[in-house]
């Protein structure tokens, strides 16, 4: 079984809207929380930074740890083709936006970002991580 370790943030800003990101995998393309998978040795609240400006060039202050959420993808249910399954864990953290500006991704596993009403978050094709960080955050 491949194990997948990583972290995302729950941002939301003075209007009370969701920062969230638009995750593009070959023909897939869904809104997701920003964040993304840990490199070695690389500690969660540090991943969740350099997702965060990665994904939408906002520097963040990471706060309150919301969770952590287990998923067991089966093979054949995987994206990308494999004869194992994935075994997910995602941390989910509250953060602030520091400094930054809005911007999108180049070349990586998100192609957009943007900030959303609940409301409109709702209507929006994503994953379900999404809803279960927001249910985290107390949002939902």
């Amino acid at each position: 079984m491949d194990l997948r370790v990583a972290a995302y943030a729950v941002v939301t800003d003075d209007d009370d809207r969701i920062l969230l990101a638009r995750w593009t995998e070959g023909r897939r393309v869904a809104w997701t929380m920003p964040g993304g998978g840990l490199e070695p040795g690389e500690d969660p609240e540090d991943a969740v930074r350099r997702e965060l400006r990665e994904e939408t060039g906002y520097s963040v202050k990471v706060g309150e740890l919301l969770g952590i959420h287990s998923r067991v993808i089966p093979a054949g249910r995987r994206v990308q083709k494999s004869d194992t399954a994935l075994h997910t864990l995602r941390i989910l953290y509250r953060a602030e936006v520091t400094g930054g500006r809005l911007r999108f991704e180049q070349d990586g596993s998100t192609d957009m970002a943007g900030w959303f009403s609940v409301a409109a978050a709702k209507e929006l094709h994503r994953v379900k991580l999404v809803d279960i960080a927001l249910r985290m955050a107390g949002i939902l």
